[in-house]
């Protein structure tokens, strides 16, 4: 063999090279390093972090003679460095778990590429095709510790990485992490490109029944001698670390187990191979003994893995598998059976079975489920977070603040649920001192918490509570809610031994006006009053609960009654009737109103006349929320009593601006346009502002279809919305003589204020009338000076482009306005495409890009059949698609860009092709090609793959333009059939991603 042969055999060989007998290089290294590290307890710096030294200096670049840069050369000293770094992972005994925690994976990778070398493992040939069983125990292991990390890598890969904090910018650390990423990246593309192999390569060292050896420091210098001193001790059975049969399974096992776990979200099937796979390595733990294993495996990890692919695996007819409580949650999650929820949580309230983080996970993916808009799920919601909270309060945790959040307005369903759970979550005769002390304190301070005493007395007044609390606790309790409210006794239960004492005249007195305070029987509540009137003279009974409150309007006519009886009782109907209007509870509020009504006739016309409205406000409420509520017309006489309220003229009756508020909503609302514009009577418009405005509302939209000219009533309608939002701006002179401008935001200039106005429009539901008040509001928005982004809106042509004093307009309340009313809108009708175009305008405006594409997808699907129809053109206009394609741009989804510039009249190739040019794109890139039908564009597109050599990406567009239907032969009509269908899919992509 010639030198030259020689020399280029040596720099390929396998086995490193003779270091020289005696040289200072190889006493320091080897003898300082090696021994003196190893050797200590606990060496400084740790044993791997030299692997990290020997090999960088092993790969450090050469530089010849002419300065240029050459490969790490194959000589004596690089092939010493690579041993050494081989003996320390020797002395680590080869484990991956402390060589993945501490070598980055190019180092890693680069020390086992080295191991495969030094054990003989052919160059370039594929382990797949290896035989194992035939090669030589060492190199057979080394091919399997090669592929083992191959796919733990992959497997690590998958996991979201918390991104290290990082400090002062340094340019030569930031290139130097740039590098060692992009390196990182390149060798898992490899890894992952070749992961079938690997899989293949450890299913078949499973097969192999016998034992294997590892590389010692021993072996490791064996193999570093001359080759006539090699015994051929390397070859045999017992050269190096043995490493047993079952060991080996084990481990190969639980790591085939995690690849395919992490290959079961893509492929539901292959969760059954990793279920065997880990329930094979439970088997041989739990045979051989965890202590036994060279290579450790987290217990609790694989205990993880066996429960979720239990769980993941499970079928409706394996019962086994539905006896647990994981998998019987996972299925009715799965089906949306979400009552069987509350019972498993609740059956194991008694058990406990079911971890915290898990009943936490359970309740964080249902309040997701919630907030997307199914509000059957609020209800599940609270009692899966009422079972969380009692489980908790048995162990001794603190209350989530869910709970408390729920809490904040209880109902009787609400407190009825609790006491359920409470009864359910304790065995009171086998429970102990401790429990029960947790529960009563939970439930004392559950009382002491709520301001309403009929959910205290439904508490107090429960069989568990009267178990669980003591009778000194329980008057402690009563005694402390005396404090709180002096006027109000509480009454729990009756206790035997209390109530032998006899009751007194104060305690007669006190649960009479308990039960007045939760009494809405009218004839009740005069029997009570009456009985209480006939005990005591002094008491002012209108004041004990501090919920009864009546308009100060009113107010000031009933305490005028000089029949202490008649005041009170006249005063607390109203104010009960009142207060069930208030929670639509029409029915009690209407008998109580009744009552109330057939009592004042008899002595106070004043009185009658108030009564008779606030029936007919009732009657409004219960109309709209009733028939009205599904489109059904209200009855003749309501609209005339309506008409009659509005044109009344009893001199000296207190009147209540909302039931004027409410009649005007009520006819805008029933289009009864004719009467507001024609028939009201001049006096009424001129001193009712809701009157005047109802009527400007109305005769506008009645106006719509005509003329431009004759939309007078648009201008005044104009004029007075914005003096409603023109500020007042006073001078006031400060201590230092300069003269401040001070604006007070809710003018008095108007004919009422903002707030009142909002208010009002927030009763109308007529989609006219809302969209002309919402034109309206968008045009003055866009009228301001430095408005960037214009905000679109139908209708919108109608009102004046300018106004005289722009100063004045209060711009700010003007934005908040538009975004409050376009949100309510939507809650009016939520597929209204026109109100949806301008939530998404607003987004735009405000630079929330991703809400403002949600919102213009949406426009297009609620008006397109979810784009299986066309998206009508004066909806997706192109100021609209140049909207969207900004939004992708900003958000660097640039391939949705070039599709989006396709959408316009005139196809915008400019901006299409600078959008393709970026690298740096956030979409599916290339998995979107077949939704361009522009060849121009698609042409482009393999031109520049050409260019920078992507050949993959080339030919998905090649294909893409290959497609016989974008032939420019074609007649027009299968070219806009094919674009048609394209858009299609484009437009139900992008909506499945944004919605």
């Amino acid at each position: 063999m010639s030198a030259e042969a020689a020399d280029r055999e040596a720099a390929t060989s396998s086995r490193p090279c003779t270091p020289p007998q005696t040289s200072w290089f190889e006493f320091v290294l080897e003898e300082a390093l090696l021994e003196q590290h190893l050797q200590k307890p606990s060496p400084d710096p740790p044993p791997v972090q030299l692997i990290v030294q020997f090999l960088e200096q092993a790969s450090k670049p050469s530089v010849n003679e002419q300065n240029q840069v050459q490969p790490p050369p194959d000589n004596k000293r690089n092939r010493i460095l690579k041993l050494l770094a081989l003996k320390v992972a020797a002395h680590l005994k080869w484990d991956l778990d402390v060589l993945e925690k501490s070598l980055s994976v190019p180092v890693l990778n680069m020390l086992l590429n080295e191991l495969l070398c030094i054990s003989k493992v052919p160059p370039g040939t594929k382990h797949v095709d290896v035989d194992l069983s035939s090669l030589p125990p060492t190199t057979a292991m080394a091919i399997l510790l090669y592929n083992r990390w191959a796919i733990r890598t992959i497997v690590q890969s998958s996991f979201p990485v918390k991104q290290v904090k990082p400090g002062p910018p340094q340019l030569n650390v930031m290139n130097q992490m740039q590098q060692e990423k992009e390196l990182t990246e390149n060798i898992l593309k490899v890894l992952k490109e070749q992961a079938a192999d690997s899989i293949l390569v450890l299913e078949g060292a499973l097969k192999l029944n016998k034992d294997l050896y590892v590389h010692t420091i021993r072996t490791l210098d064996l193999l570093a001698m001359e080759p006539g001193m090699v015994n051929g001790e390397t070859e045999s059975s017992t050269a190096g670390l043995k490493i047993s049969a079952e060991e080996i399974q084990c481990q190969v096992c639980y790591d085939l187990g995690a690849i395919y776990f992490q290959q079961g979200s893509t492929n539901v099937a292959v969760h059954e191979k990793a279920k065997e796979k880990f329930f094979k390595t439970k088997e041989l733990i739990a045979k051989n003994g965890s202590s036994s294993l060279h290579f450790t495996i987290d217990e609790e990890r694989l205990a993880g893995y066996c429960q979720a692919c239990e769980v993941l695996t499970s079928s409706s007819d394996d019962a086994s598998q539905q006896a647990t409580p994981y998998s019987q949650i996972h299925s009715c999650m799965k089906s949306g059976n979400y009552q069987d929820i509350v019972k498993i949580f609740l059956e194991d309230n008694l058990t406990l079975s079911l971890p915290e983080q898990f009943r936490q996970s359970v309740l964080r993916e249902l309040f997701q489920k919630a907030q997307q808009g199914n509000d059957a799920l609020d209800e599940v919601c609270f009692k899966v977070c009422v079972c969380n909270t009692v489980c908790d309060v048995l162990q001794g945790r603190t209350i989530d603040i869910q709970f408390c959040q729920l809490f904040l307005k209880p109902s009787k369903e609400k407190i009825d649920f609790l006491l359920e759970v409470c009864s359910g979550s304790i065995n009171l005769e086998n429970a102990s001192e401790a429990l029960k002390r947790k529960m009563a304190a939970f439930l004392k301070n559950l009382c002491l918490g709520m301001e309403d005493l009929q959910f205290v007395f439904m508490i107090s007044s429960h069989e568990l509570f009267i178990k669980l609390l003591k009778d000194d606790e329980r008057k402690l309790l009563i005694d402390q809610m005396r404090k709180r409210s002096p006027r109000i006794n509480l009454c729990t239960k009756p206790v035997t031994s209390f109530y032998d004492i006899p009751a007194s005249a104060s305690v007669n007195i006190g649960q009479l006006e308990h039960q007045l305070i939760l009494s809405v029987d009218p004839w009740r509540i005069r029997q009570i009053l009456i009985e209480l009137h006939g005990m005591t003279s002094e008491r002012q009974f209108w004041t004990i609960s501090n919920k009864w409150e009546v308009p100060n309007v009113y107010g000031n006519v009933i305490l005028g009654i000089k029949d202490s009886l008649t005041r009170d009782l006249v005063y607390i109907l109203m104010a009960k009737g009142l207060h069930c209007c208030a929670i639509k509870d029409f029915i009690h509020a209407k008998q109580l109103f009744a009552a109330c009504l057939e009592l004042v006739t008899e002595f106070s016309p004043k009185l009658r006349q108030v009564m008779l409205n606030e029936m007919l406000l009732l009657d409004i409420y219960t109309h709209e929320a009733g028939a009205g509520a599904s489109g059904e017309r209200p009855p003749s006489d309501l609209i005339s009593r309506v008409r009659g309220y509005l044109e009344m003229r009893v001199p000296d009756i207190p009147l209540r601006q909302v039931i004027a508020e409410e009649c005007v909503a009520f006819l805008l609302n029933w289009c009864e346009n004719e009467y507001l514009t024609m028939q009201v009577p001049l006096p009424l418009v001129q001193t009712n502002p809701y009157v005047k405005l109802g009527q400007l509302l109305a005769a506008t939209c009645k106006e719509l279809p005509g003329p431009k000219e004759s939309r007078r009533t648009a201008k005044d309608l104009w004029e007075v919305v914005v003096q409603i939002c023109s500020v007042s701006n006073q001078h006031k002179r400060g201590n230092d003589g300069r003269v401040s401008l001070i604006k007070h935001r809710e003018s008095t200039l108007g004919i009422m204020y903002r707030s009142e106005l909002l208010s009002f429009i927030k009763k109308l539901r007529e989609p006219l009338v809302l969209t002309t008040i919402l034109s309206l509001f968008v045009k003055l928005h866009n009228v301001r000076e430095d408005i960037v982004n214009d905000i679109a809106a139908e209708h919108i042509s109608i009102w004046p482009s300018s106004i005289p004093n722009l100063q004045s307009v209060d711009f700010e309340a003007v934005a908040v306005t538009v975004k409050e009313l376009v949100s309510y809108a939507l809650t009016i009708n939520a597929n209204n495409h026109f109100w949806l175009i301008i939530q998404a305008d607003i987004y735009f405006a405000t630079n929330q890009y991703s809400a403002a594409l949600h919102y213009y997808l949406q426009a297009g699907a609620v008006c397109s059949d979810f784009f299986n129809k066309m998206v009508p053109p004066d909806v997706y206009t192109d100021q609209v698609i140049k909207r969207m394609i900004k939004c992708c741009s900003l958000l660097n989804c640039h391939t949705q860009v070039a599709i989006l510039c396709q959408f316009l009249r005139e196809v915008d190739y400019k901006t299409a092709f600078k959008a393709l040019q970026e690298q740096n794109s956030h979409d599916a890139m290339d998995s979107y090609y077949e939704y361009i039908w522009d060849v121009t564009i698609l042409e482009y597109l393999t031109y520049l793959h050409h260019k920078r050599g992507e050949t993959d990406k080339r030919q998905i567009a090649i294909k893409a333009i290959g497609q016989t239907e974008l032939n420019a032969s074609n007649p027009e009509e299968v070219l806009q059939l094919a674009a048609q269908r394209r858009k299609k899919k484009f437009l139900q992509a992008m909506a499945k991603l944004y919605f």
